[in-house]
């Protein structure tokens, strides 16, 4: 028992470490649209049932739900990627507003967000509908604008890292985000990031990038290894990488013929296969030894292939799969069965998971992805990040919809809540110093701010998670009830201290939640000497009381604009205006007028 509780606090001390690692993602983004419908007869004209739609949900996907994973497992997301002047692009960009990611996305008119639109009635999927496809190339501009904002991502990750190589993940889906200049950009500036992880259907046109990990499905991988058929042959230029033919044969594997690395000269720039693998890529033939890929086939050999499964198949072809890749790491991911990972010490690590409804498991590659770059990142041991990337994955699919892993349900499901784990989210001023020294000491930079926060709003939270985005760890100083009533007046505060305290520290962007009893911060920040101080305004830095202190302890200021029409004292105000409305209004049976006077409710209001 002992020994499992240590090694739940070793997991748990490898997702605190990832906190504020910052990663670009690159890739196809688009949306996931979930309709929710009743049914309960077949209509006259077919035999096809009648639906009325209840809810509709969108989410991030692709590209982007990888993103939105890294943000809620506590990396600093940035997302690269051509988004549409459209509908679904809007939304887009909302889900990743919500979810912390920093959107550096490339406007492209003309060209749709792909969207995957599915419906269902009682949680059974009925059909999905796509749209997008590798046909909507980018224009030469729009290709030259990704590049851009590519390079611009890379240095704003590093800049708000402290001069930290950031990390990279691709995500290559085949729907046109990552054409040939992309690719040939990202391999000649592979130095730039300390870890890459490449998800792409077509693993061959990635060989010269050299990344950390890969993570194909089985039939991503089978096809790969079918293509090559098992005889490359030996080429001292490590540019050269596996290409397929115009045609691939219908009932046997794809020839292998060699090609200009990535970005080089190709006679075309066809797009990879798109969307998910065919049903036959999804099979394999077993030769004699019962473990070898001949084709992407449907013929087993039932003697030498007898009670061998895909994980042992993709455990025996490991070391291949990283010679045909480049990596460093494979992590070949077998659906319900979980995965199978092999890296350069050339032994097989195999996780499982639990068989779930194809509905709740959408989008759980994608925090594989994010938890397994994270820990790598984070310079975890392999084994670690095999066994957290599983849990990452595991522990999403719970509902229908698109998962997304918190870091909150990672700790959860290592049966360690997350306010158990590291440091306490409230903490008192003696034990704040050694805290900051301590995250000081593991390269992370501080951001500070403080306020009253005596009513919680949605103002509140996005100034915070905007804050939180400025550095590694987020400190929030609170005013002591009596300090607010000295700032605010004898009614104030709404809720004590202990209230206001608990609900910050229950926000995910806040680390470390102070109270303080003066009216000014200015002990504390001599304390903390943050990196960052923020406040919220719409004024200059230069107009804050404390800017003068931050500079001259060697930090920087930031001012935040909160969100319009949203203010404590404005909620204050409209519940007090209700409270009022109520008490003075007459009953309708004594003042029959009242309804149809509309200057008597202007003056009550008004009172």
């Amino acid at each position: 028992m002992a020994g499992a509780a240590a090694e739940q606090r070793r997991l748990a001390t490898v997702v605190e470490s990832w906190l504020g690692r910052p990663v670009l993602i690159v890739g196809d983004a688009m949306l996931d649209e979930w309709r929710f419908a009743d049914s309960d007869r077949l209509c006259r004209e077919a035999p096809a049932p009648v639906l009325t739609l209840r809810r509709r949900i969108s989410a991030a996907g692709g590209a982007a739900n990888t993103a939105v994973n890294v943000a809620a497992l506590g990396g600093r997301a940035v997302l690269v990627a051509p988004v549409g002047a459209d509908v679904a692009g809007d939304e887009l960009h909302d889900c990743l507003d919500r979810a912390g990611v920093w959107d550096r996305t490339v406007n492209q008119p003309g060209r749709p967000t792909p969207v995957k639109r599915r419906m269902l009635a009682g949680n059974q999927i009925l059909l999905r509908e796509d749209s997008g496809d590798a046909d909507d190339a980018l224009d030469p501009d729009g290709v030259a604008r990704l590049l851009t904002a590519l390079d611009c991502a890379t240095e704003e990750l590093r800049a708000a890292a402290g001069g930290q190589a950031p990390t990279l993940v691709v995500c290559d889906y085949g729907l046109g985000a990552l054409p040939a200049p992309v690719r040939a950009w990202l391999v000649e500036q592979r130095e730039r990031y300390a870890t890459v992880a490449l998800d792409a259907h077509d693993l061959a046109d990635w060989r010269g990038l050299a990344p950390t990990v890969v993570t194909p499905s089985f039939a991503e991988a089978t096809r790969l290894l079918a293509r090559a058929g098992g005889a490359t042959r030996p080429t001292a230029d490590t540019g050269l990488h596996l290409e397929h033919p115009d045609i691939d044969p219908a009932d046997g594997p794809s020839e292998l013929s060699v090609g200009a690395a990535p970005g080089g000269a190709r006679a075309d720039d066809r797009p990879g296969p798109v969307g998910e693998p065919t049903p036959g890529e999804g099979r394999v033939a077993l030769t004699g030894d019962g473990l070898s890929v001949t084709g992407t086939g449907v013929t087993v050999n039932t003697e030498a292939g007898a009670g061998v499964d895909r994980a042992v198949l993709a455990e025996s072809r490991l070391a291949e799969l990283r010679a045909h890749t480049g990596a460093d790491v494979v992590a070949v991911t077998l659906d319900t069965e979980g995965a199978v990972v092999g890296g350069a010490d050339g032994e097989p690590r195999r996780s499982h998971s639990t068989p779930v409804p194809a509905s709740h498991a959408v989008g759980a590659g994608d925090a594989y992805l994010a938890a397994m770059t994270l820990a790598l990142a984070a310079d975890a041991p392999l084994p670690t990040a095999a066994q957290l990337a599983q849990l990452a994955a595991t522990s999403t699919v719970s509902d229908t919809g698109t998962c997304v892993c918190r870091r909150e349900d990672l700790l959860t499901a290592l049966d360690l809540p997350a306010e158990t784990i590291g440091h306490p989210s409230l903490v008192g001023t003696d034990e704040l110093e050694a805290l900051v020294a301590e995250h000081r000491d593991a390269g992370r930079s501080v951001v500070f701010t403080n306020g009253c926060f005596d009513v919680l709003h949605r103002g509140h939270v996005r100034y915070l998670e905007q804050a939180r985005a400025l550095g590694d760890l987020l400190i929030v100083a609170v005013n002591s009830d009596g300090s607010v009533r000295r700032l605010k007046g004898p009614d104030r505060p709404v809720n004590p201290v202990e209230d206001r305290g608990a609900l910050l520290a229950a926000l995910s962007c806040v680390d470390h939640v102070v109270v303080f009893e003066e009216d000014s911060p200015a002990a504390l920040i001599e304390a903390v000497r943050p990196d960052v101080y923020v406040k919220g305004g719409d004024y200059p830095p230069e107009l804050v009381p404390e800017a003068p202190l931050v500079r001259r302890l060697g930090g920087q200021v930031r001012t935040l604009g909160y969100v319009p029409d949203r203010s404590t004292s404005a909620i204050i105000d409209r519940i007090r205006s209700h409270t009022q409305d109520r008490e003075t209004e007459p009953t309708r049976e004594n003042d029959p007028a009242r309804e149809t006077d509309p200057s008597l409710s202007t003056r009550t209001r008004a009172s």
